[in-house]
């Protein structure tokens, strides 16, 4: 039964512009397979069959927890919010003439239930599985790649010492102490299939391996991961890798008609690997997580999970959102012209009008490794 809406609902609803806010949760809202993932945790979620205060409803807290992840909030952060915001309060579904927010230790309780039972990678594949039924991971081709996520360095705790999971690294000239994020994206769609958390001292070479779901034919890489098909774990992949060449090496090009070449194809590897940025900007700049929340590897590890599967939707919500209009756009264009592909099998070409040395690898046609 549909809850009567209150003064303050009604007043809010009435207003005449629509906050960015607004819009970003009305889209969370429409594009996250809610059912899919409330039957993924539902098994491990506590009843209201025992003793003591009945748990609070399994959709609220998954709304709460989506919420915090999306705004980069703490547990007491997303508390405070639910009443201050009124949007966050309309999208958990809480109205405070009625009832209280549910307060920063029963988030702590459903995380450490998501995180026990390996629920957050559960979550993430679900979202996964809901996009390849869309049809939107066409598990072609693979792109990884690899980002540095700071930890706090401080060593005001109780132990004296920084995390001890955590690790530094060297980039350029500047040392991080943190962690690693090595992704697997789709090099079709640019969503992530693959999520793997690592100490930041941990090589990106040596995790490629493991960030291929086993169907693509071709995986793209940056000068990182020079020399991957050479290692042990590799060798027998049918995988043709597209790493990119050394900056050193990529300057001393000549100026002859090899070195063009050669310099194009650098530049069509470099346009498929961008796509790889994507994801990278969602979770450190629109869900602002740059840095660990968390000590240990084991947690940050799980939140991953969560982060990647909602920038998956933020990356896909508009095909999503538009998906039944242009489904029957395209029927209709397939009847009037079956000569031309539909919308939803049609690669784009980076270079209009003409076949782009992008498009020939991934179709097979030009093997980066046969050129020096």
């Amino acid at each position: 039964m549909k809850k009567q809406a209150s003064f303050s609902e009604l007043e809010y609803a009435a207003k005449k512009k629509q906050t960015r806010r607004d819009r970003f949760l009305a889209e969370i809202e429409a594009v996250t397979p809610w059912a899919a993932l409330e039957r993924t945790i539902i098994p491990f979620y506590p009843s209201s069959g025992g003793r003591g205060r009945p748990p609070i409803g399994l959709a609220r807290m998954l709304r709460m927890y989506v919420a915090q992840q999306c705004f980069g909030l703490s547990d007491e952060g997303v508390e405070d919010a639910l009443y201050d915001s009124q949007a966050i309060r309309r999208f958990v579904g809480i109205d405070l003439a009625r009832e209280a927010a549910p307060d920063a230790t029963t988030l702590l309780k459903f995380r450490r239930l998501l995180e026990t039972h390996q629920l957050t990678e559960s979550i993430f594949n679900a979202i996964n599985a809901h996009l390849a039924e869309k049809g939107l991971l066409l598990r072609e081709g693979t792109i990884v790649d690899a980002t540095l996520i700071a930890a706090p360095p401080s060593t005001k705790n109780r132990e004296g010492n920084r995390d001890g999971e955590m690790h530094q690294a060297k980039k350029g000239n500047q040392w991080h102490f943190g962690m690693k994020a090595h992704i697997g994206v789709d090099a079709q769609s640019g969503l992530v299939h693959t999520v793997v958390g690592t100490a930041a001292n941990v090589s990106d070479v040596t995790q490629a391996q493991a960030l291929l779901h086993g169907d693509e034919t071709d995986a793209f890489g940056d000068a990182g991961y020079q020399g991957v098909e050479k290692r042990a774990e590799n060798l027998a992949l049918p995988v043709t890798w597209h790493v990119a060449m050394r900056p050193s090496k990529r300057k001393t090009l000549p100026g002859t008609p090899l070195g063009d070449l050669l310099e194009r194809i650098e530049h069509a590897k470099a346009s498929i690997r961008a796509k790889v940025e994507h994801p990278f900007h969602v979770v450190k700049n629109l869900f602002r997580h740059r840095k660990t929340r968390y000590r240990g590897l084991a947690k940050n590890a799980a939140q991953l999970f969560s982060l990647f599967g909602f920038a998956n939707l933020v990356l896909a919500r508009r095909w999503l959102l538009d998906a039944n209009t242009q489904g029957a756009s395209c029927k209709r264009k397939m009847n009037e012209m079956p000569r031309k592909p539909s919308c939803r099998t049609a690669k784009t070409s980076l270079f209009p009008g003409q076949i782009s040395f992008a498009s020939l690898m991934l179709r097979g046609k030009v093997n980066c490794s046969a050129f020096p």
